[in-house]
C-alpha cells in the first residue's frame, strides 16, 4: 500500500462508522483473515486504495507517445476562428447584471 501513511507515523483520530449487512461484515472477515489483516486494517487499506484509484482517474490521463506526440501539436497549434463562438462570446452573459 504505497504513500498510505501508518499508525507510527500519525496519531489516527477520525472515525469512520459504517453500516453493513451480516454478509457483507462475513465476506469482508474471511477476505481480511486471509490477508492476516484485522477488519478495520482491511477496510481502511482498500478504501485508501479505491480512493486513491477513483481521484487518479479523475485528476491523471497517461498516453502512449504517439499520442503524447499528437496532444502537444494539438496545443501548439494556433486556435482556430470560429464564427459561432466568436458571436456568442461577444454576447452579454446570463449571469452578468442588465
Amino acid at each position: 500500500m504505497p504513500n498510505m501513511e501508518t499508525s507510527k507515523e500519525i496519531t489516527k483520530t477520525a472515525f469512520l462508522n459504517i453500516r453493513i449487512n451480516e454478509h457483507q461484515k462475513d465476506l469482508i472477515s474471511q477476505a481480511a483473515t486471509l490477508r492476516k489483516l484485522s477488519l478495520s486494517e482491511f477496510v481502511i487499506e482498500n478504501a485508501y486504495d479505491a480512493a486513491t484509484q477513483v481521484l487518479a482517474d479523475k485528476t491523471q490521463f497517461v498516453l502512449s507517445p504517439e499520442k503524447w506526440e499528437e496532444f502537444c501539436d494539438a496545443l501548439d497549434a494556433p486556435p482556430k476562428s470560429i464564427p459561432a463562438l466568436k458571436e456568442l462570446l461577444n454576447k452579454p452573459s446570463a449571469f452578468n447584471e442588465r
